[in-house]
């Protein structure tokens, strides 16, 4: 997919352009997941991931006709590995989803992409952000005393950080050695093989056919557009001005999770987020 000409990379249309991109990604990501909240309970959340995976990549691969033999060894790798990348990321967000609050799901999960900007740090003072965010953490799940979310769920949000790490190193790579989106459909194309054990494992392989008709919207809210969507908008501007952009997820989480599914968070937790948010501001501005 060519960009547009009047959103050419470097522009100031472009970058706003990609700015767009990746708001309405974060929303899309964030608003997916908890309309998904009753079919993840009730189908599980790894059917449900596998499914919404699939999905996407069945419907994009129909718009963009991806030529498979045509790709070489180092776009199949970029595609193989960015594709693990998802479904792992993907997979331990949804079982986060369903044991602790979204907004403290996506909190923990954005300790991945503060992990990769602060690796790029030069200076030791940059070392402050990291240290913010794990107090932020801190304040997101215990309180001196005790837990307050399940552990195991905030475990898995962290998987999911550790996945969302991988993702950012390699998205860019691939958007750039594809043509239009066709490197988004392969990897999601590997994501869904990669889930399909777990996915068909949790229900014994029987699919209602409800669930098939909703995962497909699903689908389309969480993964395809995010994805799609945050492909273009990183062709358009640079990392750092992405990442900054992206630092108010775990906000835009704590605020949909609160309208649409009701999850009120303590002062504390609050409080945590906000520094999770800050953390992950000073660390991307700083590189």
């Amino acid at each position: 997919m060519a960009a547009d000409s009047n959103s050419t990379p470097g522009t100031t249309a472009g970058i706003a352009a990609a700015a767009l991109m990746a708001v309405g990604s974060m929303t899309l990501v964030q608003l997916g997941a908890a309309v998904a909240k009753p079919t993840l309970d009730s189908f599980g959340p790894l059917g449900t991931t596998w499914l919404r995976l699939a999905w996407a990549a069945l419907l994009l691969a129909v718009v963009t006709r991806p030529k498979v033999l045509s790709y070489s060894w180092a776009q199949w790798r970029g595609a193989i590995l960015l594709g693990a990348a998802m479904a792992g990321m993907t997979l331990c967000y949804f079982q986060a989803v369903i044991r602790i609050p979204l907004g403290l799901a996506t909190a923990i999960e954005f300790l991945g992409p503060l992990g990769v900007a602060a690796f790029g740090m030069r200076r030791a003072w940059h070392a402050v952000w990291p240290v913010l965010a794990l107090v932020g953490v801190v304040l997101l799940v215990h309180d001196g005393s005790d837990w307050t979310v399940d552990p195991v769920g905030a475990g898995f949000a962290l998987g999911a950080g550790l996945g969302w790490a991988v993702y950012i190193l390699l998205m860019k790579r691939v958007g750039q050695a594809f043509a239009g989106l066709q490197g988004l459909t392969m990897s999601l194309a590997v994501a869904a093989v990669v889930a399909t054990p777990w996915g068909l494992a949790e229900n014994g392989g029987h699919i209602p056919l409800p669930v098939l008709g909703i995962t497909i919207g699903l689908a389309i809210l969480v993964p395809l557009l995010p994805y799609a969507l945050e492909m273009m908008a990183l062709r358009r501007m640079p990392t750092r001005a992405f990442g900054i952009l992206m630092s108010a997820e775990p906000a835009l989480g704590t605020l949909i999770g609160f309208v649409v599914l009701g999850q009120a968070l303590s002062p504390a937790q609050l409080a945590g987020i906000a520094l999770v948010v800050i953390a992950s501001l000073g660390a991307v501005a700083g590189e």
